[in-house]
């Protein structure tokens, strides 16, 4: 077995101005996490090496090709409130390519009103403060009654009040809460879950009271825009993969894919060293600073002893799935750019047509992307029964779907898309400094306060990069005005 070379880390060129102690850091995974950490120590001055055992970057949220269209593994979206993710889209200069609505408009079907016909209702806001923007939308949201509207603004001014530091909410699930404020199980359905199944990945009676408290806070009742939705207007792998590569790449970051480490040890110095393998071999990294961005199964593999007072905890930090169905019909079914539906297995519905490249093809047609979190009872199913599954629920919310051809059917599945924001949770979610000088944590999993979201990725990226920098005596201002 050939002996790993030792190299210091980072871009291949002698300390420059800005580099007067040739600090160095290595980031192990290529996630959202590990781009930003990597992206803020370099831009601190640090001479800094990125490892990626995959074949590129972005982690969970990543583009691949199927039948000559690119196909994004899941709908991704963000909201305004998510100032970090809108950070990071400006650094690896995305910003335009995945823009946001001017106001929050959902579109909310539901099929499983009387008439047997779908019934349409919005989710819309005003340009009025905080909680008169939403007002107007609820008082004619149809697929509730006018005494459960009413509750819900009850209970909206409950959450409001309520402290997200006060450990004691991550202890209550989000549903029980709901009960005791006079939510139904249709007001629960119909507005709760819609929106904290799509951000939480759990239902209410799944989902800690401090996390779903969180999501709504934030993105509902703190400003009027906060709530207003953004996604890709183009595939995911040009703004986490291709854009992020070249922002990369211009901060002389060292980026190294399909390349794992496979141990972290203590340097005789108070460094690390960083052992790594891959197809060309083995290599080792010393380094004065180590954040590991990747999933937590994989860092309590990774952690060396005393790291962690009990890193067992992060093996009780449990995972939920998304699923993803991918349908290309031979004509257009759909008008609007995304609904969610009610009544319906269906859970949300987006229009991929244009950033799949389908529409540039110039063969008509029109590709849809069913999202659906929390999908534990659909995760395994074979694709033959989800086909017979979704395709008559698609025709049900969409007439114009009935007796369209399918050119392609499929599924992507993420098996462990994102933790489980159980209660209790937040006990488990370690901090980003390690007991252990010079190693930090990063990940959506650790303790950032937001569920498992992009934006919670970045922010952990932050927080990781942030602590490094003040253990070698760089402080940094954080790039939020907020976090400041």
């Amino acid at each position: 077995m050939t002996a790993p070379r030792t190299t210091r880390t980072g871009a291949q060129r002698a300390d420059g101005p800005g580099r007067p102690d040739g600090a160095a850091a290595v980031v192990v995974g290529g996630g959202l996490a590990g781009i930003t950490a990597a992206l803020e120590l370099a831009d601190a001055g640090l001479r800094v090496t990125l490892v990626e055992g995959r074949p590129r970057l972005g982690g969970l949220a990543f583009s691949f090709r199927r039948g000559g269209l690119t196909i994004d593994n899941g709908q991704h979206v963000y909201l305004r409130c998510c100032t970090a993710y809108r950070w990071f889209l400006d650094r690896v200069d995305a910003g335009a390519l995945a823009p946001l609505q001017r106001r929050l408009d959902v579109p909310v079907l539901d099929v499983g009103h009387p008439s047997g016909r779908p019934r349409l209702g919005r989710l819309r806001r005003t340009a009025l403060p905080v909680p008169l923007h939403l007002a107007a939308s609820l008082a004619t949201y149809p697929h509730l009654s006018l005494a459960e509207r009413a509750g819900v603004g009850r209970a909206a001014l409950a959450l409001g009040a309520l402290d997200l530091e006060d450990p004691a909410l991550d202890r209550e699930d989000f549903a029980s809460w709901l009960r005791r404020h006079g939510q139904s199980a249709r007001t629960v359905e119909a507005l709760w879950d819609l929106v904290g199944v799509a951000t939480l990945n759990a239902t209410a009676d799944q989902s800690s009271l401090g996390l779903a408290a969180k999501v709504f806070k934030t993105g509902l009742l703190s400003e009027p825009g906060a709530a207003d939705i953004g996604w890709a207007h183009v595939p995911l792998g040009e703004l986490h993969d291709t854009r992020a590569r070249a922002a990369l790449d211009k901060a002389g970051v060292r980026t190294e894919l399909r390349t794992r480490a496979t141990g972290i040890t203590r340097a005789t110095d108070g460094g690390w060293h960083v052992d790594l393998a891959s197809a060309a071999g083995g290599e080792r990294l010393d380094a004065d600073a180590v954040v590991l961005a990747v999933p937590q199964r994989e860092t309590h593999a990774l952690l060396p002893e005393g790291a962690l007072d009990d890193p067992g905890r992060l093996l009780e930090i449990g995972t939920a799935p998304i699923l993803n169905v991918h349908v290309v019909y031979d004509r257009k079914v759909l008008r609007q750019p995304f609904f969610a539906a009610l009544g319906s297995p269906v859970q949300w519905v987006f229009d991929r047509t244009d950033s799949s490249g389908l529409a540039a093809r110039g063969e008509g047609g029109q590709y849809l992307a069913v999202s659906q979190s929390a999908a534990g009872d659909d995760i395994d199913r074979p694709v033959a029964e989800l086909r017979e599954r979704y395709l008559p629920e698609l025709e049900r919310l969409l007439p114009a779907a009935r007796g369209a051809g399918v050119r392609d059917f499929f599924v992507t599945r993420e098996r462990t898309a994102t933790f489980a924001p159980t209660p209790g949770v937040g006990r488990l979610r370690p901090h980003a400094p390690t007991d252990a000088p010079g190693l930090y944590l990063a990940g959506a999993w650790t303790a950032t306060g937001w569920p498992a979201t992009m934006e919670g990725a970045v922010r952990s990226g932050f927080h990781a990069a942030g602590a490094a920098l003040s253990g070698l005596g760089r402080p940094r201002r954080h790039p939020l005005q907020e976090a400041a």
